[in-house]
């Protein structure tokens, strides 16, 4: 039940003063199909989910669905500190039509691995599609362990992780302790090329948010076995993928975004606009990368 294999974005939310631009956000959907983006992740960090309305949630998770018409996957950020709000959000977005949904473990009440456990077999129970887990420590203050990975996966519309810990001994174990079946995507951009070699399906990634094209390249050289074009890849974007992280995300992406022509608009309160030095140095790097402003 796998989603999708390859390069997945966790798209912008692009804002306007009456809302979601909508008119922006299709202009986007279109270009990423187009540059070879094999899924698309709305609601999610980088969606800006954390200052979404209810409303708001229902109206671009069914926009996405019916612009994009099944043409690749559509996958909601549905995460939430409280399971009965996850799971709120979760039957939502599967009444909007979504193909799967990826869920953040709980942030700031620090749950236990049992906790872990109890709050995602809540919300795969409530649900009928498939699940991808989000483990980033970084955010949230939680870390999800292998061996939770591992009981969690063996939950059937549980199947697959963005894992964005950063920590490759783990990495290396999540992988020792999961089926083959169960899909690990990279969340870290930098760290694409290493877990492709461990046997990840893919990445959700920020970065492909301004290169799409070069992100699904990076991972469809991987699976033809052009294992070399792939890692030149990794290395050619990798200073991009630090000037995307110089503020925290997603206040540079957007700015990148709107920098190559997209009316993504401003970050949302209590986010702030990127400095002057950090559209500098995206400037720099893009052009760097053929990709002139």
């Amino acid at each position: 039940m796998m989603l999708y294999k390859g390069s997945g974005v966790a798209l912008v939310t692009p804002f306007d003063d009456g809302g979601i631009n909508f008119k922006a956000l299709d202009q986007l959907i279109e270009w990423h199909i187009n540059e070879g983006t094999d899924a698309l992740i709305v609601g999610g960090t980088t969606g800006e989910a954390s200052t979404l309305t209810l409303d708001e949630r229902s109206q671009l998770f069914t926009h996405t669905v019916q612009k994009v018409n099944k043409r690749i996957p559509v996958v909601a950020g549905t995460g939430s500190n409280s399971t009965a709000t996850s799971i709120k959000y979760s039957q939502q977005a599967q009444a909007c039509g979504v193909d799967g949904l990826l869920i953040v473990t709980p942030y700031y009440n620090k749950c236990t691995q049992k906790g872990l456990i109890a709050h995602y077999r809540a919300i795969a129970e409530s649900v009928d599609l498939p699940i991808i887990l989000y483990n980033v420590p970084s955010r949230t203050s939680v870390n999800m362990i292998p061996e939770t990975v591992k009981v969690l996966s063996e939950i059937q519309n549980i199947v697959g992780i963005k894992e964005a810990s950063a920590d490759i001994t783990q990495i290396v174990e999540l992988f020792s302790l999961v089926d083959d079946s169960f899909a690990v995507y990279s969340g870290n951009d930098d760290h694409v090329f290493p877990l492709l070699a461990l046997g990840a399906q893919g990445v959700i990634s920020t970065v492909a948010n301004i290169i799409p094209k070069m992100m699904h390249d990076l991972t469809s050289e991987y699976f033809s076995g052009n294992y070399e074009a792939s890692k030149r890849i990794q290395y050619q974007i990798n200073p991009l993928v630090k000037a995307v992280f110089t503020e925290v995300n997603p206040i540079p992406v957007k700015a990148g975004v709107n920098l190559l022509g997209f009316a993504a608009g401003p970050v949302r309160l209590p986010l702030t606009p990127a400095e002057p030095k950090t559209t500098e140095t995206l400037i720099a790097n893009l052009n760097a990368l053929g990709v002139k402003i």
